[in-house]
């Protein structure tokens, strides 16, 4: 979880909302690293989880990672969650909850539906306070900020 508090810290340095994540094999080794990329790629898919994800993916040459893990700094999203499951992950560790948009039990429990295909251990909670921390001092931030100009994301 230390390497994805430290991949959400280069989101936040670019402005972008402070998540991380990345995918480890089962002997620990780091395959796909990634940091919200949404603004900055006017991409609204480039969530931390998908940018790690695709990196592990070219890294072993296949869409599907079975038995590696996801650490990320904030509940995924129903879409991560789902490439998540598409990936045949067997763990996703987080950090922080989402109760607006979270997955895995804070807004919808999609991992534990009977009729998906895959399951994944969800764990959750992992340096909470400091993952959260990490958002909230963001969004402090950007609420002390003088409004944007229109069509201009979170001030520049």
């Amino acid at each position: 979880m230390r390497l994805a508090l430290q991949q959400a810290g280069l989101a936040r340095a670019q402005g972008e909302v402070p998540v991380g994540a990345v995918v480890l094999d089962a002997s620990g080794q780091v395959l796909g690293s990634g940091f919200n990329r949404t603004i900055s790629g006017s991409d609204p898919t480039a969530h931390a989880e998908i940018v790690a994800l695709r990196q592990a993916a070219a890294a072993v040459g296949n869409y599907r990672l079975p038995g590696m893990s996801l650490y990320v700094t904030l509940e995924p999203c129903a879409m991560c969650l789902g490439a998540m499951l598409h990936a045949r992950l067997a763990r996703v560790v987080y950090g922080a909850s989402d109760p607006k948009t979270g997955a895995c039990g804070s807004v919808l429990d999609f991992h534990t539906h009977p009729r998906i295909n895959h399951q994944t251990q969800v764990v959750g909670g992992v340096l909470q306070e400091e993952c959260g921390e990490l958002l909230r001092a963001f969004f402090r931030e950007r609420r002390a900020r003088p409004k944007p100009a229109e069509g201009e994301p979170f001030g520049g």
